[in-house]
């Protein structure tokens, strides 16, 4: 009995339950929805909260809660000789079981000791499945009988959906609230036990990034160098690059489609515009290793320059490709949104639509078009797979486009890859650098929010 099959009996119940609602409440008001107090789509619905929701409750909890609490009745029916095992011994037994259940291990090759116990967990398994269909559809069932009897034409449907739907936004909410607190709280805490090993001041302003620790006591950093600056410039460098590509081409763009472009011709440009958005950041990893960092090496020896296979120009180019579609449609937005009476009043007074645009819509605007710079500064700092393929991993202090850099995201990635003991600095200064990230990232956020705030108002 799989669990696809048991969601599909979910959605048909509440289908079911949805259409004899409507029925229920327009048999018992006659046919005339002028008799009931909410209209028939309400009463539906309020037969798919008793029919669904409790039944999807169970069926959530029982899924997080199933998996552990098998694993845990299985390892107490252990052998003894097997429970005497030591935590890691006793971990990878019950893997191994798991394997056997799960037939990645072949039952007549398998231990005998352990085929017995991969038994009892498959039984075990099957039972909770069973369990969880006939609490479910019990559930499912005596919810949707209980909505129906609840019916009549005075019944307040449309109160009871909307307060449910409203409970449902209060949940979703405190939820992502709690997410975020909960992402931030693991970031100061591990960055807190990288800083209480390493001098927060040599973490900021050091110049020499190498957390590898080295194996010799007389090699240079034998206890890991972290001073990030290097990966700061990097960040700086190829976000720099990145907007200096993708804000004159997203606000030119913005005002071609917002005041020149004809409609038809905006319904076509400024969806095969973002379409760029939708394109996954490895695609543009790809593209700017395999391509775009070729060509500028090649364009520069050409010239006589010196250009490193992997460099900030290439990373950063590419990456201001990808954000043209964000400063657009932000700046498309905003420069929309400034109110049609200044448009009019300046070509009352004579002023033709260049300069109408120069001096009255893009100063209107400018609030907006600087906060939309700033968000996709902060969405260029936070890149990875562009400059991990197109820049390198080389921690250099440089301001040379054609040089080899890294950024923070990149080192975050290296320092959290493989197998890693998270009580060495060299993987916790992986939290340290996406602390600051985030601080600078929030702070630039924030930035654009009050400039928005402070400014709109004048234009509304």
């Amino acid at each position: 009995m799989s669990i696809s099959l048991l969601l599909a009996v979910l959605l048909i119940l509440t289908l079911a339950g949805y259409l004899l609602g409507r029925r229920r409440a327009m048999s018992s008001a006659g046919g005339k929805i002028t008799n009931l107090h909410s209209l028939p789509t309400f009463y539906g619905w309020y037969v798919v909260i008793w029919c669904g929701l409790p039944a999807a409750l169970l069926f959530l909890l029982w899924v997080a809660a199933e998996d552990s609490v098998v694993r845990l009745l299985v390892q107490n029916a252990l052998p003894p000789e097997l429970l005497a095992q030591r935590a890691d011994q006793l971990s990878l037994t019950m893997s191994n079981v798991r394997n056997i259940a799960y037939g990645l291990v072949p039952m007549d090759r398998a231990d005998p000791v352990l085929r017995q116990v991969a038994e009892h967990y498959i039984s075990l398994r099957q039972t909770g499945d069973a369990a969880l269909w006939l609490l479910t559809l019990c559930l499912s069932i005596g919810g949707m009988l209980l909505g129906l009897k609840r019916l009549s034409p005075k019944f307040r449907a449309r109160n009871q959906v909307e307060r449910v739907a409203n409970w449902m936004l209060i949940i979703a909410s405190v939820l992502a609230v709690f997410t975020t607190i909960g992402i931030v709280l693991s970031l100061v805490f591990e960055a807190s036990r990288f800083f209480a090993k390493v001098n927060p001041l040599e973490f900021l302003f050091g110049l020499t990034w190498s957390p590898q620790m080295a194996i010799r006591a007389d090699q240079v950093g034998s206890s890991g160098a972290f001073g990030a600056v290097p990966l700061f410039a990097g960040t700086l460098l190829i976000a720099a690059i990145a907007m200096i590509v993708a804000v004159p081409v997203g606000l030119m763009s913005a005002v071609y489609m917002a005041e020149y472009a004809p409609q038809g011709l905006r319904a076509w440009v400024k969806p095969a515009l973002e379409v760029l958005a939708g394109i996954p950041t490895v695609v543009y990893g790809f593209f700017a290793a395999l391509t775009v960092a070729p060509f500028v090496q090649r364009l520069g020896e050409g010239i006589g320059l010196q250009v490193a296979s992997q460099s900030a120009l290439a990373a950063g180019l590419v990456m201001g490709i990808m954000i043209i579609p964000f400063v657009s449609s932000l700046s498309d937005d905003v420069i929309n949104a400034v109110p049609q009476s200044l448009r009019d009043g300046s070509y009352g007074l004579g002023a033709t639509q260049s300069e109408t645009i120069k001096r009255v819509i893009l100063p209107a605007a400018l609030p907006g078009i600087a906060a939309s710079v700033i968000l996709a500064f902060s969405r260029a700092l936070g890149e990875t797979m562009i400059v991990v393929m197109a820049a390198g991993l080389a921690a250099n202090i440089t301001a040379n486009p054609l040089a080899a850099v890294s950024t923070v995201t990149v080192h975050i990635a290296a320092l959290l890859v493989g197998d890693q003991e998270f009580d060495s600095p060299k993987t916790l200064a992986a939290f340290a650098l996406g602390l600051v990230l985030f601080v600078v990232t929030l702070s630039l956020n924030i930035a654009a929010l009050r400039i928005v705030k402070k400014y709109r108002e004048q234009y509304d």
